[in-house]
């Protein structure tokens, strides 16, 4: 039996115009993202660390279009939707989702819970009926431990554990095959932290999802990876599972960030 990657991504490159270089003239380009291979099964976690601004949530950006790209390919299921213009990439919205960093800065203030995790509904379902979507909005918030009650209300009515509990739910809504975890909890305190990382892996156990997992915090990236990426200044520097990349780093900038963890000697 073949099987193929859920996601491929190959010689992925993002690179943004200098802001100028000596008397005028065009400086080298940033290249927040240069020439980078890797692959997700379905069903799999990759743990994407690095430093902040080593191109992590860049990657990210771009496997969704958030980002434009500048060179290489994004593969869903053996298909290219690098090129794809957004009414045509619109039906793959719904297989990769993703989950933002910052809970406060990431909902509409404006909007109820019921709207913002129901937009999905009117985008990619527009013949669902009112009723319908009201009792699936119902039924994702309490898939992510909140209750229905909660879709009446207002993000500010939200701490940050519960408002990252929404975001995971408005990624939810269409049923998404990979979802890409943009530091869903480095914003939070510790004791949050450990409730939204074992919702995260009861989800995948319940709905066979795989994660995309960017992260700074090496602790929390080896509990829920299979394989790690180490990226450093627009490049993966190494890749393995855990125990390779944990136990027997082989390139300096690997031993370097797990020499920076805080030990308790």
């Amino acid at each position: 039996m073949i099987t193929h990657p859920l996601l491929e991504v190959k010689g992925l490159k993002v690179h943004y115009p200098s802001p100028g270089g000596f008397l005028g003239r065009p400086g080298e380009p940033i290249r927040a993202v240069d020439g980078i291979s890797f692959s997700i099964d379905p069903g799999e976690t990759v743990g994407l660390v690095g430093e902040s601004g080593s191109g992590k949530t860049t990657v990210g950006r771009a496997i969704i279009k958030l980002a434009s790209i500048t060179e290489g390919f994004v593969i869903w299921e053996n298909q290219d939707i690098t090129s794809l213009e957004e009414k045509n990439f619109r039906p793959f919205r719904k297989h990769i989702q993703m989950i933002f960093q910052d809970p406060y800065g990431s909902l509409n203030p404006r909007l109820t819970v019921e709207s913002i995790v129901g937009e999905a509904f009117e985008i990619h379902f527009p013949e669902m009926r009112r009723a319908e979507r009201q009792a699936r909005v119902a039924e994702l918030l309490k898939q992510v431990g909140l209750l229905p009650e909660h879709a009446r209300r207002y993000p500010h009515e939200f701490s940050g554990g519960q408002r990252q509990r929404i975001g995971i739910a408005r990624a939810m809504a269409v049923r998404p095959r990979l979802i890409i975890c943009d530091e869903p909890v480095s914003a939070l305190d510790v004791s949050v932290q450990a409730q939204i990382i074992n919702l995260l892996q009861d989800l995948q156990e319940q709905l066979d999802l795989a994660y995309l997992f960017i992260g700074h915090d090496l602790g929390v990236v080896e509990h829920v990876s299979d394989r790690v990426l180490v990226m450093n200044e627009g490049k993966i520097v190494e890749s393995g599972t855990c125990d390779e990349i944990y136990r027997k780093p082989q390139h300096p900038y690997t031993n370097k960030l797990l020499a920076a963890v805080p030990t308790l000697d």
